[in-house]
């Protein structure tokens, strides 16, 4: 299963890292596995310390340095492009229930937006039909569900309802081209879904089908 990606969103200083840091221990504790994205704005963010083995290797020219222990892997990969969330998710989050970023307000995941009065005066995503939610201690004409500073529960609630729960009459269909997974509108998943079932009818040992996987590699291209 794909995971879904949830942005949190917010102006400088509106508290997009705390809210994370809320969020994360409750959606933990209702038995979901999470990834968190940060996007930075700088080209060279430094995450190793200077002098450390790992510094050293990428200061040498290593364009991948992996560092491994028994109970953590790291990567540090030099990139030539800002990477769409989307090749991120492909990549780096197998097994995951849910994708938790902070920033990333240009891509077109759903995004909940963090708000404080006293530090902004208007809406980041006031014009963002991708805005699902918003976190403030100030109420907007927006309709959209809106929650206090504090109210951890209710927008963990709300997460848990909208985005992760998933009906038992519910199939999911999913693309990926090159890795890369495609969104797909409604209309076209049933197709897909359509047409894979009615191939399979005819052949053996399809009956009792749950998971389906076709790939396709074209030559020559």
């Amino acid at each position: 299963m794909t995971p879904l990606i949830l942005s949190i969103v917010g102006k400088s200083d509106s508290g997009k890292t705390t809210l994370i840091e809320k969020l994360l221990p409750e959606i933990i504790k209702r038995g979901y596995k999470v990834a968190t994205i940060k996007h930075h704005s700088h080209d060279d963010f430094q995450i190793d310390v200077e002098g450390k083995d790992s510094w050293r290797h990428a200061k040498a020219g290593s364009s991948t340095v992996i560092i491994s222990s028994p109970t953590k892997l790291a990567v540090i990969k030099k990139t030539e492009e800002d990477k769409s969330l989307n090749e991120i998710r492909a990549r780096y989050c197998d097994g995951i229930d849910l994708v938790l970023t902070e920033g990333y307000k240009r891509e077109r995941h759903p995004k909940i937006e963090i708000f404080r009065k006293a530090v902004h005066k208007e809406l980041l995503c006031k014009d963002d039909d991708a805005l699902v939610a918003i976190v403030s201690d100030k109420k907007f004409d927006r309709n959209v569900p809106q929650f206090g500073l504090d109210d951890i529960k209710e927008i963990v609630d709300f997460i848990e309802e909208k985005f992760l729960k998933v009906s038992p009459h519910e199939d999911e269909v999913s693309l990926r081209v090159n890795g890369i997974e495609m969104p797909l509108k409604p209309f076209i998943r049933e197709i897909f879904k359509e047409t894979i079932s009615g191939l399979l009818k005819p052949l053996k040992g399809t009956k009792n089908a749950k998971l389906v996987s076709l790939e396709i590699k074209f030559k020559g291209k």
